[in-house]
């Protein structure tokens, strides 16, 4: 039997899947049919996008397989510069094109939305009924159903069978992963992919967030350090030179210690151990990033905490964050959604990241830094929420700390979470359901977080973002992805490879799928324009030149009327403007 694996991509608080990520979903499920006697020619991969583009060239490759696995989930939807996420309308079409077994699973089990500020809907109530949907693990589900050792796989054999649902092991996945690792390879963007690694998942609080999905998994179930090696190795071996260990909820609780309090307190000798090994077996690794920290982690053990943090910039590669879920900075909101941290807490964290990972790495990137996120929507919310989320950031920034960035979301509410029970204190389920009274307050809210969010945009982001990456920054190795084909003038965009890396907009129409060095010339809220990096002085366009640093147009005009110029010395002899771009120019017989 061939099977397809057809990523629609995921979108989690402790795992991202949309290109260029890689999520370890669709390497487990590989990994399981390899341990059930697949051969990895009987496996095809496609991710969503490969299909968009193929039409109906593979309609028939679909209803010949002989099962059709399809990946998905976001329960954190964001904004997506190239891959964008299956959507409900694709699944259903796939699901009735596909001739065989039809298997869907992912976090797209909790529930099917894209876009916060919503309840998500029912996966079922989208699904033709022969469609298996796993209700936990995908990969154990896959696993169970084709393990030509079970007893019962003549029961399973029959389409729309009730099989077991389970959580995989560590175990389990120890060894999947590595059988699984030939995906990467198939992904059409590869080698230019950031290859998701899971060290656990699952909560060490006795108590959980209003909102989230993490507790689902029960106490942190951590994997053995050796078997996240072997998978970086393997995936090393591959040809993957990108990876960000994503799949966690807080890294510095990773191989936590449980003293009795109510979290863990760090393990630094587990990470000295994971990170040391990783860069072992991956000695020429282009990216090796993490995601998220919990910041009462940091806050109530800052001493362990800084030994984890010197360990990470030691064996990372700069440009790196960590996301810290503030979530909000109302003690009223905090107290009614059971957050993880006060907003003095989370202060804490930022100062002492700040104080060991601000210092400028060789990609032009600060080696580490704090994200903040912030969730809207939650139970005890008022206008003062907003001024006090504000008032939070005003004194990062004034106390002279530095944030990647900052993100805000209203919250998507899934089954089983408490939010979910209490919304309609919070945003109505449907809009049939709505009083008039309801309707005011459910628009007034609206109104108080969009002017809330331009106004961080505008006094927190755009200062804060020239802080971060000032104006003749030389960003290295930024991977361009996408043109702006709705602007009037050329304009490419890229990103440096890394977590939540800085979108750059280039004024030119430059090669896709390749990598520059940028120097950063100016400045929006959430973004950086730059040039190429170093330009040559003697044939670069006039509307290049005029955005280096320190020029305008008039400035940039003289330089050109002047040339050639047999070199820098040259240059800053007959022109009065040499001086100001010497450092970010070059000449014909100079190596770029």
């Amino acid at each position: 039997m061939n099977v397809i694996i057809l990523d629609g991509y995921v979108d989690e608080p402790a795992c991202f899947g949309v290109p260029p990520y890689l999520s370890p979903y669709p390497r487990y499920v590989a990994g399981a049919l390899v341990e059930c006697g697949f051969s990895e020619e009987d496996i095809l991969y496609l991710t969503i996008d490969r299909v968009r583009k193929a039409g109906k060239e593979l309609a028939k490759t679909f209803k010949d397989a002989g099962c059709l696995i399809i990946i998905s989930g976001m329960t954190v939807p964001g904004k997506y510069l190239t891959g964008v996420p299956i959507t409900d309308e694709e699944i259903r079409t796939l699901f009735r094109l596909a001739g065989g077994i039809k298997i869907l699973g992912g976090p797209i089990r909790l529930g099917y939305s894209q876009e916060g500020g919503k309840t998500a809907t029912a996966t079922e109530l989208f699904l033709q009924k022969e469609v298996l949907v796993s209700k936990k693990d995908i990969e154990s589900f896959v696993f169970d159903r084709f393990n030509p050792a079970e007893s019962k796989t003549a029961v399973q054999n029959e389409i729309g069978a009730d099989l077991p649902h389970r959580y995989r092991t560590t175990n389990e996945i120890a060894r999947w992963s590595e059988k699984g690792a030939f995906i990467a390879g198939k992904h059409p963007n590869f080698p230019n992919i950031i290859c998701e690694i899971e060290t656990y998942r699952g909560c060490g609080r006795k108590k959980h967030c209003s909102f989230c999905t993490e507790s689902f998994y029960g106490r942190p179930d951590f994997r053995e350090e050796e078997d996240i090696i072997a998978e970086v190795k393997k995936l090393y071996d591959v040809g993957v030179r990108h990876f960000r260990l994503g799949r966690q909820p807080d890294l510095f609780a990773y191989k936590g210690i449980d003293t009795g309090g109510l979290i863990l307190k760090p393990n630094p000798s587990a990470i000295e151990k994971l990170y040391s090994g990783i860069r072992r077996v991956a000695p020429d690794l282009l990216t090796l990033h993490m995601d998220n920290g919990n910041p009462i982690t940091l806050a109530e053990f800052p001493n362990e905490s800084a030994e984890i943090l010197k360990t990470i910039v030691k064996y990372h590669t700069p440009g790196d964050v960590i996301a810290m879920g503030l979530e909000s900075a109302d003690p009223a909101v905090v107290a009614a959604n059971n957050l993880k941290a006060s907003a003095e807490q989370v202060m804490e964290a930022v100062r002492l990241v700040n104080k060991i990972g601000a210092v400028r790495g060789k990609n032009g990137m600060p080696e580490i830094l704090p994200g903040i996120n912030f969730v809207h929507g939650l139970s005890g919310e008022t206008k003062k929420t907003f001024q006090l989320n504000a008032e939070f950031l005003k004194q990062v920034y004034d106390e002279g700390l530095m944030l990647r960035r900052i993100n805000i979301r209203q919250v998507m509410a899934f089954p089983k979470t408490p939010i979910y029970e209490s919304l309609e204190n919070n945003f109505e389920k449907s809009d049939q359901n709505r009083s008039h009274s309801n309707i005011r307050s459910h628009s007034k809210q609206n109104d108080y977080f969009k002017d809330y969010k331009e106004k961080i945009r505008k006094e927190i982001d755009l200062p804060m973002l020239r802080r971060v990456a000032p104006v003749g920054t030389v960003l290295r190795d930024v991977f361009m992805e996408i043109y702006d084909t709705e602007a009037k003038s050329d304009l490419t965009f890229g990103r440096q490879f890394g977590t939540y890396p800085l979108l750059v907009g280039v004024p030119d129409k430059l090669d896709l799928n390749r990598f520059y060095d940028i120097v950063i010339t100016g400045h929006g809220y959430r973004s950086v324009s730059g040039i190429p990096y170093p330009v040559n002085v003697n044939t670069v366009p006039s509307g290049i030149l005029k955005e280096l640093p320190g020029l305008n147009p008039s400035m940039a005009e003289e330089i050109i009327r002047m040339r050639p110029y047999s070199g820098k010395e040259d240059l800053i002899l007959r022109s009065p403007h040499g001086k100001l771009i010497e450092k970010y120019v070059c000449f014909e017989d100079e190596k770029e």
